[in-house]
């Protein structure tokens, strides 16, 4: 089996990689700890964000393999995943993750040519930001059981609800609304997908702080909110199988595990040159047996993405659920250990935050921190695992 690239290809990542390493030289100070989301805890963050979807706008990069009548080159799938790994590695913004990774896809399986026709070449050149309108406070992995009403009124949609732990609402421009269309209904039954505009209205945003004080999540609130019915997307009280489709596109991300292989380099780079009782690290044969267990890792986490990337090129974006959850299981609990045995090894000064005292900056023990999180966001880890055995192994679900 021969995973190598074309001579295209490579000069292709060559491409990516030059622009990349010369316009992350005008990222704020500070920029990327706390992850890609961090995006949204700062108002220079944001904006050095926006300055990157204009560019990859400008360049056609956000949407090279979609058709061309929405903005897109047509260009193989392959290629927008190389484009991916190369901005994971370097921790970039300027990719919408909720609105040209999870939404527009969506659009592309889901929506009619108007909706296509309007609302995703705005993507396409950056110029729209998109947020989540999925959890609720007594709806997060069980997604099914949400409660927030969008009630048919003529030409339009009342929407009353209440969503939570909304990423980037702050400063989204839309939200793609997952709501209840029937009162009546129960668990997936009678759901329905929105566009939303985010200041229609009646919707109220309400800022979750982390511990450090940072503001990346939100509480959204909807009262008497009206939505012209030409923004559901496909058709009413079938938006659960639509919303099963986001969630693949959710999870199934393939320049994480390129982000982490660049974690691990900075740990290799750490050990390289850190000495402890008289010794650098990097002799200290536990130290080296770990750093190749979680190289590995990236290796297997980066074929995990090319088979996806594959199963997405076969089925016209359409593949099995059970991948995208090995994926983001997968992926997740890599990035646990990256940070987990980072920290380790560091030692006290892995606690350190960010300073001229913390090793690498500080970089790991944001990601120590994040950690616990990862076996919840998109999913929880046990929901995924139960995906896996019933759509990959067909193993017979709870009574």
């Amino acid at each position: 089996m021969d995973f190598s690239f074309t001579k295209e290809q490579e000069e292709l990542r060559e491409e990516f990689d030059v622009f990349f390493k010369e316009e992350m030289k005008n990222a704020p100070p500070k920029w990327g700890k706390g992850g890609l989301e961090s995006i949204y805890a700062t108002d220079e963050g944001f904006e050095f964000h926006k300055y990157m979807a204009k560019k990859l706008g400008e360049k056609g990069w956000i949407s090279r393999a979609w058709p061309k009548e929405y903005g897109g080159q047509a260009v193989p799938l392959i290629e927008q995943f190389i484009f991916n790994e190369v901005r994971g590695y370097y921790g970039a913004p300027g990719i919408d993750g909720f609105g040209v990774g999870m939404f527009a896809p969506t659009l592309m399986v889901g929506a009619n040519e108007e909706q296509k026709n309007r609302l995703l070449p705005p993507i396409a050149r950056g110029e729209v930001f998109y947020c989540q309108g999925w959890s609720e406070p007594d709806a997060g992995s069980d997604l099914a059981s949400l409660s927030t009403t969008a009630i048919r009124d003529g030409d339009y949609y009342v929407v009353n609800g209440h969503k939570t732990w909304t990423s980037g609402a702050h400063k989204a421009d839309h939200m793609f609304l997952l709501a209840r269309t029937d009162p009546d209904s129960t668990r997936s039954r009678g759901l329905s997908v929105f566009n939303v505009v985010m200041d229609y209205p009646g919707i109220e945003i309400r800022p979750l702080l982390f511990m450090d004080n940072k503001h990346v999540y939100n509480e959204v609130y909807f009262k008497d909110v009206r939505i012209p019915a030409k923004d559901l997307i496909g058709k009413e009280n079938e938006g659960w199988a639509l919303t099963r489709q986001t969630m693949n596109f959710e999870r199934s991300g393939g320049g994480g595990f390129l982000s982490a292989k660049k974690s691990v380099f900075d740990i290799i780079d750490y050990v390289k040159s850190t000495r402890r009782d008289g010794k650098l690290l990097s002799e200290n044969p536990v130290v080296r047996q770990k750093l190749a267990k979680l190289y590995i890792g990236t290796e297997v986490g980066q074929a995990l993405a090319y088979r996806i990337n594959y199963e997405q090129e076969k089925g016209g974006l359409i593949f099995a659920a059970s991948a995208a959850s090995e994926s983001k299981v997968f992926g997740t609990e890599l990035a646990q250990r990256v940070a987990n045995y980072a920290t380790e090894i560091m030692g006290l000064y892995g606690q350190l935050a960010p300073s001229k005292w913390a090793p690498l900056d500080g970089e790991m023990i944001d990601g120590y921190q994040f950690a616990p999180a990862a076996n919840i966001y998109a999913g929880s880890n046990e929901i995924q695992r139960n995906l896996i055995a019933w759509v990959g192994l067909n193993l017979p679900r709870f009574k």
